[in-house]
């Protein structure tokens, strides 16, 4: 319960404070660069060019305004040993507490350039302290810190995992996806910064609250300089008061903001009691008798203009090679008696001393070097970061009801037997699975101690198979029973071939759908018995799976344990599906010879991010009749409920498989423990996010008995707009969009054109024109599906070329792969620029006469090279 409460409180305050956070994070990172930013751009005003002669002195310089502008009061003039380093002259000015600088020609006291971008950092600054809206600001920014506070000790608290393992903690899992990877990335990158984001806490602090300042000091043992402080900030409101206008912002260039050199001048400074011959006087005798007196090199010094007729000079100055910015030295000239009457260095001071006044830099890194700095700047930029997955692990959460717990952990490997037989896993996948599983398995692996390696198979080697001493090969059966796409490579170049694999031990994993029985997991057992004919050595007979079945991959799971006798854990792809609402079905053919095919949109509340490519896989269900029809043949009332789902059966039904024989059952848990979830269907997604629509195109099918299909049934008839569907996105790299402005040749016909339209739009967004479509149907009057958005294409330039072929609007009849014949010598030339294939529709038919017709045309060899390169993309059912 208590773990249960941090969580809660965790994400609450996420997704309030957040934002706020997010903000402070990436202003403080940009604020904590300001010098070096400002320096490169304005090199006018902080370099000058080096002179032959010797820098103006503060005497010199002083006397220099007082001829030029005595109306400018200095404050303190500060010199840079730099040659090419120029000075500044702090000056009062209403308005700036600390002073104004002004940069100098070190070498002729000449006014430089406006520094540009101090509005900028001044801007920033107050949006990091106080979102730019004061003392509310403030308390907001403070409580939001607090809250990071508790973060981070929640975060490891929630976090802490039973098992230690250095890289269950900071490594980062790529092959995660969804809400495993995003939880991932949320929780080893905060425990990256988790002691970065304490230090700023802890600090950031120091400014928000004075309970928490004294509380600072009295930890650290310093003594707080308050009395000092409350008599010099009365003393400065008080002189502010007092005080005439300043100067004005013509004599300074339009200066507005203050700056860190100004650190060291008091507050409110009084009219002085010396006269301008005094005070250069002054500046002249402590310049020279300081430098003969001071034993160090230093980078930079400032004098400060006497106030008193006292006959002493503040002077501060920053080693040669300072700590950091802000690591000043102070002393006391006295140029009457030519003697330092005090000097504090910095390096002196005890660490607690060094850290209370120099909170500044160790809030930003500084203080522990660029190094640090420049991490705890990363840090702070990252913040965003934890916002926006916490955001979405949030939405996700709502929706999701189990997580799978091992994809979290998967490549916490702790060290490796250094006598275990390496192994070697190949997988072979069109759309994913078959590399999720590969992932899995080697993980599995590896967290038995063994040494495992990952090669798809298209870059498996004759040397891979002759010197490796087992391999496992994880692979999908795609279109009439080929090899994925991809792995065509190896089928035509190593698969013809004989070779000596006596030392080879093996094992096949082959994925299929039973929905095929012709081509169910054919590939698999191609590539088993071309091993064996090879005399490579079988571990065990090739294991199907069908659909990604949990108890098909855990017979693998338990086969290889058992040839392998090593401790194994569980492993399977759990499908988690989000809600989406049904908003539009539309039909597209009427009167078409050919099915009805519909155009559907969903809408989510969630976020949902996919690509042009993509495959939306729906979980389908039963119509209420045959949910009834079921129930009424097994005698059981449709309001009977199942306690250990809370729902009634007629809802437990609504995605089960109700054809199977079914035994006699105790109740109705029993009932549904021998019924199997129904099949799930995947179908191209025919638009893009930023259309804010999910767009599908389903044609409906139907059985020899007049039966609707399983997905198309349910999508085109038995679910009805406004309700809710099961459905995810599942990503499908191998027909993803190339990320450049290449032309591209899109090829399809049917409810293939979902996939190429979404190819089109993406294109479309990002002004790419180079794009061909050859799309074929049945008939033009009927079946030209998205007609008015194609030739809105055609029309602006958008879609260069639009090749049709109906089929049945001729005599002699007409398909996509004859217009491929047609314009064979525009193909080339495409080819020859770069273009890349895009095929989408029926295999059955149009995508083998393609590849055929491609062949003819290119020749194989070439065909195979733009398979291999990614330039011939199928996305094929």
């Amino acid at each position: 319960m208590f773990k249960k409460i941090l969580f809660q409180l965790h994400w609450f305050f996420g997704i309030t404070a957040g934002l706020i956070l997010s903000i402070m994070g990436v202003t403080g990172a940009i604020y904590s660069y300001e010098q070096p930013i400002q320096k490169w751009l304005n090199p006018d005003s902080y370099t000058v060019q080096v002179e032959n002669r010797a820098k103006l002195t503060p005497a010199e310089i002083y006397q220099h305004f007082q001829i030029t502008q005595p109306k400018i009061k200095i404050n303190s003039i500060t010199i840079h040993q730099a040659p090419d380093a120029s000075s500044s002259i702090n000056i009062e000015k209403e308005g700036a507490r600390k002073g104004f600088n002004v940069m100098i020609n070190p070498y002729s006291a000449e006014i430089l350039p406006e520094v540009k971008g101090r509005e900028f950092f001044q801007f920033i600054q107050q949006l990091h302290r106080n979102l730019t809206v004061g003392p509310v600001g403030k308390q907001i920014t403070a409580a939001c810190t607090l809250i990071l506070i508790y973060f981070i000790l929640s975060g490891l608290y929630l976090r802490w995992p039973k098992k230690h393992s250095f890289k269950q903690w900071f490594s980062i899992k790529p092959k995660l996806k969804g809400r495993n990877f995003l939880w991932d990335l949320h929780a080893v990158v905060g425990t990256w910064v988790v002691i970065f984001y304490l230090l700023l806490a802890v600090t950031g602090l120091y400014w928000s609250y004075d309970w928490w300042r004294n509380g600072m000091f009295k930890v650290l043992g310093v003594d707080r300089p308050q009395p000092e402080m409350q008599a010099n900030a009365g003393k400065a409101k008080q002189t502010e008061q007092m005080r005439g206008a300043g100067t004005s912002a013509e004599q300074v260039r339009g200066e507005k903001t203050t700056s860190a050199n100004a650190e060291g001048h008091g507050k409110g400074r009084e009219q002085s009691k010396l006269d301008s011959k005094q005070i250069a006087l002054a500046y002249t005798q402590t310049w020279t008798g300081f430098h003969a007196q001071l034993k160090q090199d230093y980078s930079s010094i400032t004098l400060s203009t006497p106030k008193k007729a006292d006959g002493t000079m503040d002077v501060s100055f920053v080693d040669a090679i300072p700590q950091h910015e802000r690591a000043r030295n102070k002393a006391i000239y006295n140029y009457q008696n030519n003697q330092i009457e005090k000097i504090e260095l910095y390096a002196d001071k005890k660490l607690n001393e060094k850290i209370m006044s120099s909170m500044l830099p160790v809030h930003r890194g500084s203080f522990f070097g660029p190094v640090y700095q420049f991490l705890v700047m990363l840090a702070a930029l990252s913040m965003p970061l934890f916002f926006v997955t916490g955001w979405m692990l949030y939405l996700k959460r709502r929706k999701q009801k189990q997580l799978t717990l091992a994809a979290r952990h998967h490549t916490a490997i702790i060290d490796v037997d250094p006598h275990a037989t390496p192994w070697l896993i190949s997988y072979a996948s069109q759309t994913g699975v078959s590399e999720q599983l590969t992932w899995r398995t080697a993980t599995n692996l590896q967290a038995a101690r063994q040494p495992v390696t990952v090669k798809a198979l298209q870059h498996l080697t004759i040397e891979d198979l002759q010197n490796c001493p087992q391999i496992l090969f994880i692979v999908s059966t795609y279109g009439t029973g080929e090899a994925p796409d991809l792995a065509i490579t190896f089928v035509k170049k190593i698969m013809p071939h004989s070779f000596d694999l006596k030392h080879l031990k093996y094992a096949v994993l082959a994925l299929g759908s039973k929905e095929y029985p012709e081509t169910y997991c054919s590939f698999g057992h191609w590539l088993d018995t071309w091993l064996q004919q090879n005399q490579a050595q079988a571990m065990f007979n090739t294991i199907e799976v069908d659909n990604a079945n949990a108890a098909d991959i855990e017979k693998w799971t338990t086969a290889l344990a058992k040839i392998s006798k090593l401790e194994l854990s569980h492993m399977h792809i759990e499908k988690v599906f989000d809600e989406w609402t049904f908003k539009k079905r539309e039909l597209l053919n009427p009167n078409s010879l050919g099915g009805p095919v519909f155009n559907l949109e969903f809408h989510t509340v969630h976020e949902v991010v996919w690509q042009a490519g993509d495959i939306a896989e729906i979980q389908p269900g039963n119509s209420l009749e045959r949910i009834l029809a079921f129930l009424d043949k097994y005698h059981i009332a449709s309001n009977t409920p199942v306690n250990e789902l809370n729902l009634t059966i007629q809802q437990a039904l609504w995605n089960r498989n109700l054809t199977v024989e079914v035994e006699p059952f105790a109740n109705m848990q029993h009932l549904l423990e021998q019924l199997p979830i129904l099949p799930t269907r995947e179908y191209s997604i025919a638009s893009i996010p930023e259309q804010q629509v999910l767009r599908l195109v389903v044609r409906q099918q139907s059985d020899t008995d007049g039966n609707l299909g399983l997905g198309s049934g349910w999508l085109t008839q038995h679910t009805q707009v406004s309700e809710q569907i099961a459905m995810r996105i599942r990503t499908n790299p191998s027909f993803h969009l190339i990320n450049d402005n290449r032309p591209i040749i899109c090829i399809g016909n049917g409810t293939g054109i979902a996939g190429l339209m979404s190819l089109i739009h993406a294109r479309v967004r990002l002004n790419y024109t180079e794009n061909w479509l050859i799309f074929g149907e049945r008939q033009q009057a009927h079946d030209f599906f998205f007609k008015e958005t194609l030739e809105a294409w055609q029309t602006t330039g958008m879609l260069k070329r639009l090749d049709l072929a109906f089929s049945r609007d001729q005599a002699e009849k007409n398909y996509v792969h004859h217009k491929l014949h047609e314009q064979q010598d525009l193909l080339k030339t495409w080819i020859t620029q770069g273009a890349v294939i895009y095929v989408c529709g029926s295999i059955q038919g149009m995508a083998s006469d393609v590849d055929h017709a491609l062949v003819e045309i290119l020749g194989e060899t070439q065909l195979n090279q733009l398979r291999e390169n990614g330039r011939y993309k199928r996305d094929v059912y």
